[in-house]
């Protein structure tokens, strides 16, 4: 992985079971908050997953796109774009109708300090999408961070799991699993809610964190001494495919990989593929925030990129000097402040 082209294409690239679920999917898809992290890659794969699937549904991508630029790589290759601010009432009305909704909007960093506008983003807008899609199939990208901290010899948090959310971000974000429950079931609405524990690419991302501070001679963090990590395609795929597994009351659904990782090891991992010898800083607190997939490897199947090729490709990245978003995850955070 040497470019940001070649990683794009990898992260849309779409799999034999995707477009068999597109093609049995009828009606429109439109991504709310097109323009986020996850959103363009997410657009990608769904544009090339129905050109195979063959259906000619539209893929209607809505954002601000404050990127300069993207919006208009959108539309080249495929999408209806609407630069559009959604918690806007009136923008949000003069949306199109569609079968399918996969609402990605959410705010996290910053949001200490933030706390009652964090809650408008996470709690009050997904509400609002969902009374005005209601009828629509409707994927709802929330967070593992609804769970509470738990020992790695547990496995992580299942979805039966007792929620726990740690600081104001975690209690938004299942603020906004208790509204569109409660008001698609009201309106009949089938739903599904994604708990993502943390999707990884070149870019961004826990291994992004972890290996650029080796690379730098900068030490790892490790009072938080366990993470999960997924492969964000796979994430984006899942999410697509969670359009024709939406109920009432709604799916949900952990998604990352399946393995509980140590950040040390991690960070030694990159020390060999980087030719550097890592530093550490703090102590392996006894609990950290971890998922256990198993429903959703079962469902989908695992993800199609294992751990040792992320770090592989990750290595290779930090090292040529690739553009990074500038984004750290924060994963080290233990009291839930960003």
């Amino acid at each position: 992985m040497r470019s940001s082209a070649e990683l794009d294409e990898r992260l849309s690239r779409p799999r034999d079971a995707l477009v068999t679920d597109l093609r049995d999917l009828d009606g429109d898809l439109l991504v709310l908050g097109a323009g986020g992290k996850l959103g363009p890659s997410l657009v990608r794969l769904a544009l090339r997953g129905i050109a195979a699937a063959g259906t000619g549904a539209r893929v209607v991508a809505v954002s601000r796109f404050s990127e300069p630029g993207l919006a208009t790589a959108l539309q080249a290759e495929g999408a209806d774009v609407i630069e559009a601010d959604v918690s806007d009432d009136e923008a949000l009305g003069l949306l199109p109708d569609a079968a399918n909704v996969v609402f990605l909007v959410g705010s996290k960093f910053g949001s200490t300090g933030r706390e009652a506008a964090t809650w408008a983003t996470n709690a009050y807008l997904p509400g609002r999408v969902a009374e005005r899609f209601r009828g629509s199939r409707l994927v709802a990208l929330s967070t593992g961070n609804v769970y509470p901290l738990v020992p790695p010899s547990s496995g992580g948090c299942t979805e039966d799991t007792p929620v726990g959310p740690v600081g104001e971000y975690a209690m938004s974000c299942l603020g906004r699993e208790r509204v569109i429950t409660h008001l698609a079931g009201r309106s009949d609405t089938p739903a599904a809610l994604i708990r993502l524990n943390y999707a990884v690419e070149m870019r961004y991302g826990v291994l992004i964190d972890i290996a650029t501070a080796v690379h730098d001679g900068k030490p790892v963090d490790v009072g938080t001494g366990h993470v999960n990590v997924v492969w964000q395609g796979y994430a984006n795929e899942v999410t697509l495919r969670a359009l024709r597994h939406t109920g009432v009351p709604p799916l949900v659904l952990n998604v990352t990989g399946p393995e509980l990782l140590s950040v040390r090891d991690l960070a030694t991992r990159f020390g060999r593929l980087l030719d550097r010898e890592p530093g550490f800083t703090g102590t392996e607190a006894p609990t950290a925030l971890l998922s256990d997939a198993r429903r959703c490897h079962e469902l989908f199947g695992p993800p199609d990129v294992g751990v040792a090729e992320l770090l592989e490709w990750t290595a290779a990245w930090v090292a040529d000097g690739g553009p990074l978003l500038g984004k750290p995850t924060g994963f080290q955070r233990r009291d839930g402040k960003f």
